[in-house]
């Protein structure tokens, strides 16, 4: 018998809140979630991957009514395959894509860091919006 885990439990283990948690089984985003008597949710390992699921679509942009699509073609099994194949060779390009975009953004702010680090170390930009530091000022000033 697998083991069963309290929301509580499963906010602790996945780093979500209860109410996130909530919202996503509110939304059928956890397939075959189980409750028991009191109407508690009891979380099994098939459930945590479900989870872990949902939070790497969501990092990747997706939407909650795309992951709630993919969810639901993991229910009906081997018919939608490939339609699970061409939603992620798609999630894949849509990935590298915003890491491209990352990729330029983190260009941009080390460009800038050295920038202000310069401009830092000389006092002053103008030696850094010149192109030349201020120990070559110095220098050819002697």
């Amino acid at each position: 018998m697998s083991k069963s885990y309290s929301i509580g439990e499963v906010a602790t283990m996945t780093n979500l809140s209860i109410p996130t948690i909530r919202y996503y089984d509110k939304e059928g985003l956890i397939p075959e979630l189980k409750k028991d008597a009191s109407g508690a949710r009891c979380f099994d390992d098939q459930n945590l991957g479900a989870l872990e699921m949902i939070e790497c679509l969501k990092t990747a942009g997706m939407s909650i009514k795309d992951i709630k699509t993919f969810m639901q073609w993991n229910l009906e099994g081997d018919t939608t395959l490939k339609k699970r194949r061409d939603f992620f060779d798609h999630l894949h390009v849509t990935v590298l894509a915003q890491m491209a975009d990352l990729q330029r953004t983190l260009d941009k702010i080390e460009y800038k860091q050295g920038y202000y680090r310069q401009a830092v170390a000389d006092g002053t930009e103008k030696y850094v919006k010149a192109g030349i530091r201020h120990s070559q000022v110095v220098a050819t000033d002697r």
